[in-house]
């Protein structure tokens, strides 16, 4: 068993060496909001047939 004069210089060392806790961060500080872009049809239309190419390539990945 540890004599107490041990443990009390191990706390001094370790409250020497790490200090204090941070200060907590508020969750309404930690949260952005933010607009989102408006929809770009020529974005969303993609490519005609990419989605059978990706199709093929996963099964290709598969077997």
């Amino acid at each position: 068993m540890q004599d107490h004069s041990t443990q009390d210089d191990g706390s001094a060392v370790r409250r020497a060496r790490f200090g204090a806790l941070p200060e907590r961060i508020a969750r309404e500080d930690m949260i952005g909001t933010k607009a989102a872009s408006p929809r770009d049809p020529e974005r969303d239309a993609g490519t005609p047939g990419a989605g059978e190419i990706l199709t093929c390539l996963a099964w290709d990945m598969v077997l």
